[in-house]
């Protein structure tokens, strides 16, 4: 009997420890809003492009708008398999952090473009996809997988794994991180858009 009461009371005290490592419905909600909202901020940001509008740089060493959706889609995938190979395989955090103003510290830090970032090699632009067009659609079904990611992945608190903000970030972190840097990318988008001579069509 004692050693039923004892497996009752550890079983009493683990549980809610598990049940913590799970976001809780408003954060999965939060998150596949951020998720939503940027992938439709892609597509307004490239809607009706001419060939000319796609593929016209403000200068040599910038982008163009085919090549941002390009980088936008290929981080999609990269990042998104990262997660799913490498965080959620990752021990849990060593110490305990304030999840909630972590999660708040990535959606400022990632779509602010004060800080510029230099791309890693294997996601600067190669015309992988072959156009601005098919870029964009490569985009939408990855970013459906994303979503689908976060809404079926259990655990998503329980690992982490340091990121380039200098702090670990658990699996629902790293998804806000993904949401956020097409954030970012979209920005750049509109600044492409926003030069002088950007085609007029």
């Amino acid at each position: 009997m004692k050693r039923l009461l004892l497996a009752f009371c550890l079983t009493a005290l683990v549980c809610p420890v598990l049940q913590a490592q799970n976001p809780t419905p408003d954060e999965i909600n939060k998150a596949v809003r951020y998720l939503e909202s940027t992938r439709a901020g892609v597509y307004l940001a490239t809607s009706g492009l001419s060939e000319a509008q796609w593929n016209f740089k403000p200068a040599t060493n910038r982008w163009s708008v085919a090549e941002v959706t390009e980088h936008i889609a290929a981080a999609e995938d990269s990042l998104r398999a990262m997660v799913q190979t490498n965080v959620m395989k990752a021990p849990p955090r060593a110490k305990p952090v304030d999840v909630t103003a972590l999660d708040e510290f990535v959606l400022q830090k990632i779509p602010d473009r004060t800080t510029k970032a230099q791309a890693p090699e294997a996601l600067q632009p190669s015309n992988r996809f072959g156009s601005g067009k098919a870029s964009l659609q490569h985009f939408r079904v990855s970013r459906s997988q994303t979503i689908d990611f976060l809404k079926n992945t259990d655990n998503l608190r329980g690992h982490a794994l340091d990121s380039p903000l200098g702090k670990p970030l658990d699996g629902y972190q790293w998804i806000l991180f993904i949401a956020a840097h097409t954030d970012r990318h979209t920005k750049q988008i509109l600044e492409v858009k926003a030069a002088p001579d950007f085609p007029k069509q």
